[in-house]
């Protein structure tokens, strides 16, 4: 939703409300520290759960199966049993997870300009001698 400006409308309240709803079915869905990374971290094929908990540094075990079972709930992840000797589990993004591509570009795009603004205006800051 984009912000007014002169000339705009203003939303109408049950839009307002429709809004908020589909946002809070996209944050429980893919909110959180870690669902999008987990999701970016699969892109290039399946992982095992010890393959992934080395890629995504900082996430527990509790969490990433926590995370991990969330995101099957959720139809972006498929876990797959492979009974041999020693059982195998992979985990691999389903092809409903590819509805994220335009999100996850859109985040990512947004994150690396934020981070280029913090790291301007901090530069800025200390060049006049502010102290931060």
């Amino acid at each position: 939703m984009k912000r007014l400006g002169s000339g705009q409308e203003r939303p109408t309240h049950s839009q307002c409300k429709a809004s908020l709803l589909a946002v809070a079915d996209a944050l429980y869905a893919i909110g959180g520290k870690w669902k999008l990374r987990i999701i970016i971290a699969m892109t290039d094929g399946a992982k095992r759960f010890n393959e992934l908990q080395r890629l995504l540094d900082g996430i527990s075990a509790k969490v990433l199966s926590n995370e991990l079972k969330d995101l099957e709930l959720n139809g972006f992840v498929k876990r797959n049993v492979f009974t041999g000797t020693p059982v195998v589990v992979e985990y691999e993004l389903t092809e409903y997870s590819g509805s994220l591509d335009e999100v996850l570009k859109a985040l990512g795009d947004w994150g690396a300009r934020h981070r280029e603004k913090v790291k301007s205006s901090l530069h800025s800051s200390v060049e006049e001698g502010v102290s931060v």
